[in-house]
């Protein structure tokens, strides 16, 4: 049997997920979780095959706390389920140690057969993420931009796109204040606009965020 966490904000997932895999023995939740730390708290507590975790999740900040994650419990297999962009997420996410990445527009046989793969030891994701992969090393102008980005940029990219000041971002991340504007100057740089407006702007076009 294939032990399975949730970590996910939302009660409708909850239910949707315990749901679908409720007549499927081959299958058992042994905890379902709406924040980091009680993540963190059930991992360390109990043995689990697999996490299915929401980038989203609250508390999850940065693509770091993710390779902390499989770091700590290298017998869990993380899996993240999940609506922000693959082209964007996936590859880092990838780069820190996780087994699979599934958006949540795909079906849930697709989420079932990913949980399957990684816990056989295969490393999981869409046809789109690997086309995007390949793209990337291709070197198209869009996908050049997002090479130019290191994960911690992204994340601050994410954050102002939302409309959080320096200081929230700062807090959020535990960063400095100070080390956020440098983020947000390099931002500027990298994408080639002026304003914090045209840069949001720039990051929807290409969908960075």
């Amino acid at each position: 049997m294939i032990k399975l966490c949730l970590a996910d904000n939302h009660p409708v997932v909850h239910h949707g997920m315990k749901s679908y895999f409720k007549e499927n023995s081959e299958f058992s939740f042994v905890g379902v979780v709406n924040n980091l730390d009680n993540l963190l708290d059930i991992l360390s507590k109990k043995t689990i095959d697999t996490a299915i975790i929401d980038l989203e999740l609250e508390g999850l900040t940065s693509i770091s706390d993710l390779k902390l994650i499989v770091e700590k419990f290298p017998d869990t297999k993380i899996i993240l389920f999940t609506n922000l962009s693959e082209q964007i997420y996936a590859p880092n996410a990838l780069k820190a140690g996780i087994s699979g990445y599934v958006h949540k527009s795909a079906k849930m046989e697709v989420l079932e057969n990913a949980i399957r793969k990684a816990v056989e030891g295969e490393i999981v994701y869409s046809d789109t993420v690997k086309k995007n992969l390949e793209l990337l090393s291709k070197g198209k102008k869009s996908e050049r931009l997002y090479r130019k980005l290191s994960s911690r940029e992204i994340e601050v990219l994410r954050y102002l796109s939302e409309g959080k000041k320096n200081k929230e971002i700062a807090k959020l991340l535990d960063l400095n204040e100070k080390t956020i504007s440098t983020y947000k100057l390099r931002l500027l740089t990298k994408l080639h606009v002026t304003n914090l407006v045209d840069l949001v702007n720039k990051a929807k076009t290409l969908e960075i965020v």
